[in-house]
């Protein structure tokens, strides 16, 4: 199942982490995107458990978060501890 956003959404969480809604390249911006996703299809999978096409698109946007954060985490360590702290991920 594919996770339909709206542009208003998309441009409301570009703002919020990417600094500007036009600033969709910015990692912070991409992991926030991701973040979101990967709640909707979680709670998806609570409903529907047998659903593993869905399970493996989120097994995969799991890992392309993951490998987004480990390079944000490389390049700039505080941008990456308030991003995660902000997102409340990595509890």
């Amino acid at each position: 199942m594919a996770v339909y956003l709206t542009s208003e959404k998309k441009n409301e969480i570009f703002k919020e982490y990417g600094g500007d809604e036009k600033n969709t390249g910015s990692i912070e911006g991409q992991v926030a995107l991701f973040t979101y996703r990967i709640k909707s299809l979680s709670e998806h999978l609570n409903s529907f458990k047998k659903d593993h096409t869905t399970r493996r698109a989120l097994l995969a946007m799991v890992g392309k978060r993951k490998r987004l954060l480990e390079y944000l985490k490389k390049r700039d360590i505080q941008k990456y501890r308030e991003l995660i702290s902000k997102l409340g991920i990595r509890g």
